[in-house]
């Protein structure tokens, strides 16, 4: 089993401290890990921004590096949330193959997408069907650079794991696997060994973090009492010290034969604040922790 670390943790967007590509890449390759997953939009690797030169410089930073970029994340919600005129969903086709091509060039070998969100008004079948045409055609032409696209368990459309399996039957696709995470099916409920090795036969990558769940309440004054509110709120923590059973996670996904890549992901604020020399302990929390418990 390969460990990542996903461009995105760096990338500012929640308060903390921002390095660009190049300096990621580096921080990554000091940190010990042996590859990254490259957020495929801004600050970091945009189809807008990377031309063949850029491209190339980039793959030459991975190199003298020695990390290897196996995955690209491509950010997608396959819900038409605008007008009926505006080609939203050939946008986000185009977007995803752009991604790919990208990645080819890199070396990468899996593009991670997002389903749809659920908005009033929408039928849950209607929805379903478009997913699943439109991961069709990401996946048709993702076959012709080589490759595969991982359906991470995030968006509303099919997140139960027996919905997720079931959308990737209707999908139909070879180059179309999971991108199967504990903290979803955990904050839900599920049980977490029994849903790993369940998606374990069709996992690509898994993208991992940790979390405590804080409860919530709003005063009543005319009670004088609390009334609690839900659901809870989330925070990330050092790898380890959450509340998700990641030793039962990751045996779910070895017993049913998972060998893929764990990449790691500080998407949201975390306890300590956003400075670099936090962000770069948690990263190494979560190296320590996987080569004792699940490396071992």
């Amino acid at each position: 089993m390969q460990l990542g670390l996903f461009s995105i943790s760096y990338g500012g967007l929640w308060g903390q401290a921002t390095l660009d590509l190049k300096a990621f890449v580096r921080q990554a390759a000091k940190l010990g890990f042996d590859s990254v997953m490259l957020a495929g939009k801004r600050p970091h690797l945009s189809p807008l921004d990377f031309d063949t030169a850029t491209v190339s410089w980039l793959g030459e930073e991975l190199k003298s590096s020695g990390v290897k970029c196996t995955v690209i994340a491509a950010y997608t919600d396959l819900t038409p949330a605008v007008a009926s005129e505006v080609p939203f969903l050939e946008m986000q086709i185009a977007y995803v193959e752009s991604l790919c091509r990208i990645g080819s060039a890199l070396g990468a070998s899996i593009v991670r997408v997002f389903t749809a969100y659920e908005t009033p008004g929408q039928s849950p079948h209607a929805n379903w069907l478009r997913v699943v045409g439109v991961l069709r055609e990401m996946c048709d032409r993702a076959a012709h650079f080589g490759i595969t696209v991982a359906i991470q368990n995030h968006h509303d459309v099919a997140l139960h794991t027996a919905a997720l399996l079931e959308l990737l039957n209707d999908v139909d696709r070879t180059n179309c696997k999971l991108g199967f995470d504990a903290w979803s099916p955990a904050l839900r409920g599920e049980d977490l060994y029994e849903a790993a090795k369940l998606a374990a036969p069709h996992t690509a990558i898994t993208t991992n973090a940790d979390y405590i769940k804080m409860p919530r309440y709003r005063y009543r004054p005319e009670l004088v009492n609390y009334e609690s509110e839900s659901p809870e709120l989330v925070r990330a923590v050092p790898f380890g010290t959450g509340f998700i059973d990641y030793g039962a996670f990751f045996k779910g996904l070895r017993d049913g034969g998972f060998d893929g890549l764990a990449t790691y992901e500080m998407c949201s604020p975390i306890r300590g604040g956003g400075t670099l020399d936090n962000l770069d302990s948690y990263a190494r929390t979560y190296l320590q922790w996987m080569r004792k418990e699940v490396l071992k």
